[in-house]
C-alpha cells in the first residue's frame, strides 16, 4: 500500500506545480507513457525512479513514501541516493534491474568518484565480517587488484561477494568464511563461462 499512497503525491505534486507529463516524463528519463501506466496503477516501476521523481518534484523520497517532511541535515543536502539491490538478475546489466529493494546514501566524494551501487548480502561465505542482510556500497568497474573484495557475475547467472585473487592462470575467488572453498576459474574459463568483475566493495553497512 506504501507506492499506492506515494502514486498520488507523485500525480497531485504534478497538477499543484503545472508540470506537464511528457516534460516530467523527460526530466526523469523515462517516457510519457510509462508515466500513465503508474497513474493508472498498472505498473510500480516509479520506484526505481524515486530519487528522480523527488528532485523533479522538490521534494523527498521519504515524503513521496510516507507523507513525511523531515528537515534535511547537512548530510543529506550534499548526499546522493543510490540503489540497493536484493540481488543481481540473470544476465541482465545493473542498469536494468527492478529488484530494488532500499535505498542508501553516499557522500558527494565518493559519488564524484564513480557509479555506485548497493547489494545487499545473501549466504555466509564472508562471514564474520559480513554478514547477511548487510548492505555493501560498490563502485561499478570491470577491474579490480589483488586483495580487493569485488562483486562478480559467473556464467552470466548468479553473482556472489567474494575477496580477488588474480594470478597469471586464472583468478580465485576467496570466501572469509573458512567454511567455504575458494573458487578457481582459469583464464579460459574467465573467457567462455563468462567470469566479469561488476565492481569493487567501498563500503560495508552492516545490519544490526
Amino acid at each position: 500500500m506504501i507506492f499506492l499512497d506515494a502514486v498520488d503525491r507523485i500525480f497531485t505534486l504534478l497538477d499543484l506545480k503545472g508540470i506537464e507529463q511528457k516534460a516530467f516524463a523527460s526530466a526523469i528519463g523515462t517516457t510519457s507513457s510509462r508515466v500513465s501506466e503508474w497513474k493508472a496503477r498498472k505498473s510500480q516501476s516509479f520506484k526505481n525512479y524515486l530519487p528522480k521523481i523527488a528532485e523533479a518534484l522538490g521534494t523527498t523520497v521519504d515524503y513521496l513514501l510516507l507523507g513525511e517532511v523531515k528537515t534535511l541535515s547537512t548530510r543529506t543536502q550534499k548526499g546522493v541516493l543510490i540503489p540497493v539491490l536484493g540481488n543481481v538478475a540473470a544476465g541482465i546489466p545493473i542498469e536494468a534491474v527492478e529488484n530494488i529493494v532500499d535505498y542508501e546514501e553516499i557522500d558527494s566524494a565518493m559519488a564524484s568518484s564513480g557509479e555506485h551501487f548497493g547489494l545487499r548480502l545473501q549466504g555466509i561465505s564472508m562471514e564474520p565480517r559480513m554478514r547477511e542482510g548487510d548492505v555493501v556500497i560498490v563502485r561499478k568497474q570491470p577491474d579490480a587488484d589483488t586483495g580487493d573484495v569485488v562483486v562478480v557475475l559467473v556464467n552470466g547467472q548468479s553473482a556472489t561477494v567474494k575477496k580477488l585473487k588474480k594470478g597469471q592462470d586464472g583468478i580465485t575467488l576467496i570466501p572469509l568464511n573458512p567454511a567455504f572453498d575458494p573458487m578457481y576459474f582459469s583464464c579460459k574459463e574467465v573467457e567462455t563461462l563468462p567470469v566479469s568483475i561488476l565492481g569493487r566493495v567501498v563500503e560495508l553497512r552492516a545490519k544490526f
